[in-house]
């Protein structure tokens, strides 16, 4: 029976890549200069600090940038509200991996209303859908990509 699995996942090696690039524009800028301006990549939340509201603004758009270069969708970040000090602007980015157990829920209900004949399981962070035919797990992809779950999906493991 054919199956294929959607995921949601970072490639964890261009992220680093993407940090260490707005890092570098950051401490070459002028408008940085002598700020202690910097990105701090721990674990699954980005940090920023800088000295004011503004900087702030200007390296969340450097940092999109440098993501959107590298492939990145913006989809995977999750900004908490920034702590703005007298002297420090401090902000969070939590990293979205892994699809949540209400999304899933959500996909699943997703496949079931379209009326294919297909069917989609919780396994985990992913969601397997299975299918008869091969044409029916494609025209699922098909409307899966339209969909508009609040994370960036991937299809992988598409098996006959």
């Amino acid at each position: 029976m054919p199956t294929f699995d959607i995921v949601s996942e970072l490639n964890e090696h261009e992220l680093t890549n993407a940090i260490d690039q707005a890092n570098r524009e950051v401490s070459t800028r002028f408008d940085f200069k002598g700020t202690n301006s910097k990105y701090i990549l721990e674990k699954e939340i980005i940090k920023i600090m800088t000295e004011s509201d503004f900087q702030l603004k200007q390296m969340r758009d450097v940092l999109n940038t440098k993501l959107t270069k590298r492939g990145i969708d913006l989809q995977h970040l999750d900004p908490k509200e920034p702590v703005i000090q007298l002297k420090s602007a401090i902000q969070e980015i939590k990293l979205k991996k892994g699809i949540e157990q209400e999304i899933a829920k959500k996909i699943v209900k997703f496949i079931k209303d379209s009326k294919l004949k297909v069917q989609g399981s919780i396994q985990g962070e992913q969601v397997r859908v299975s299918g008869k035919k091969r044409d029916d797990l494609q025209e699922a992809i098909a409307i899966l990509r339209n969909g508009n779950f609040g994370l960036p999906i991937q299809f992988t493991n598409f098996r006959d």
